[in-house]
């Protein structure tokens, strides 16, 4: 019977070729879009994920998330450093300032400040020279993609590639110059913008005028140190707002998570691909059922019972959805690694394949339960009819 189900499901070509389309349909929006969804998030504290040494981040009480800059005095980090349990707190600047470009346009750019002395929370992958360089005088490294793209030198030719920023060449922050003395990898930002890193007092002089100047304080912990009670210890002690960096990531997530429109819009792709895919696979699968009554009629006159044909129709069901899932994945996969060295952000992780399999299989659901009640209902008398 099993054959004789298949042999029906692939009678028609033009039909089972639609219910495959509709159901390979389905499944890419609802891998594609959330994975689209992840990525987009997973770079809201992206640099948080690339400053990997520290345990803890200590802050303004008021900030929301990681871009949320609100500067606190220096003599902070002394008060951090006296909490015990605390290993080292070094200083971190983190702003946005315009760097002025060789042909006179201007480029906002992350700029990062590190302890001149540790340069702890520098890029962990240097491409090109050292971060030691940065105790170098005017000395920064830039991000590849901000080197290649948006801080790139322009083109002779009108419309033609930028030229990429190289070691030895230089930019104007605040009318300071800066030499280029590395290229690192980092993790592109929500925003999408260069990084710079330099040193802690170099940021400062970068920066405009202001009383406050450091962003953040990043703690290590002693060894055996439990770390939600340093956290507790730090914010008590010294009034100020401490994360490990799970937390950090967690409340930056959240924040862009209940602040924006991003989860509402993706997931209204996902719900659409959804009842599309429902739609065009339950409508043909249907119409499928309909035009092979008399065949289901005939098995019924010869002595077949209801409970084989249920599962000559799930079988019918569960190989159309297997084949719609793969494809569907098999394109977002095949769509990730296309994409993997543009901007677009893009993160599958194996529950994605959970969700989408677990919408295809409701889609299949749903469409082989309308089958059933018409197979249910039919009368064997059908076959002798006219």
């Amino acid at each position: 019977m099993n054959h004789i189900a298949i042999k029906m499901l692939m009678g028609d070509t033009g039909k089972y070729i639609g219910i495959i389309m509709g159901l390979t349909f389905a499944s890419l929006i609802m891998t594609q879009q959330p994975a689209i969804f992840l990525g987009l998030m997973a770079r809201s504290y992206s640099f948080v994920s690339d400053v990997g040494l520290p345990d803890i981040w200590v802050m303004d009480p008021k900030v929301q998330f990681v871009d949320d800059i609100k500067p606190m005095q220096d003599t902070e980090l002394y008060r951090v450093r006296g909490v015990a349990g605390v290993e080292w707190a070094m200083p971190m600047y983190k702003g946005l300032l315009k760097v002025r470009l060789t042909d006179g346009t201007f480029q906002t750019c992350n700029v990062i400040g590190l302890d001149d002395t540790t340069l702890i929370g520098g890029p962990a992958r240097i491409l090109q020279g050292g971060l030691a360089d940065l105790r170098r005088s005017d000395s920064v490294i830039v991000d590849v993609d901000g080197a290649k793209d948006k801080l790139g030198k322009p083109s002779a030719i009108a419309g033609g590639k930028r030229t990429p920023l190289k070691v030895g060449d230089s930019l104007e922050l605040n009318d300071h110059r800066a030499i280029v003395v590395g290229v690192a990898k980092v993790t592109r930002t929500f925003q999408s913008q260069p990084v710079i890193y330099t040193t802690y007092s170099r940021a400062k002089s970068y920066a405009p005028r202001e009383r406050k100047l450091l962003t953040f304080v990043l703690v290590k912990a002693r060894a055996g140190q439990n770390l939600q009670e340093l956290t507790q210890r730090i914010r008590q002690s010294t009034g100020l707002a401490a994360y490990t960096r799970e937390e950090f990531k967690e409340l930056t997530y959240n924040y862009f998570l209940k602040n924006t429109g991003i989860p509402i819009n993706f997931g209204i792709s996902v719900t659409l691909g959804f009842i599309v895919g429902a739609a065009i696979a339950g409508q043909t699968f249907y119409n499928f059922t309909l035009e092979n009554l008399r065949q289901f009629g005939v098995l019924k006159a010869m002595g077949t019972g209801n409970w084989t044909l249920l599962r000559m129709i799930l079988l019918q069901a569960v190989m159309v959805g297997s084949i719609g899932y793969g494809l569907g994945v098999g394109l977002t996969a095949l769509f990730g690694y296309l994409m993997r060295h543009s901007i677009l952000a893009f993160k599958f992780p194996w529950q994605l394949l959970v969700f989408s399999g677990a919408g295809v299989s409701l889609i299949c659901v749903l469409a082989a339960v309308i089958s059933i009640i018409k197979v249910i209902r039919l009368e064997p008398a059908i076959v002798f009819k006219g």
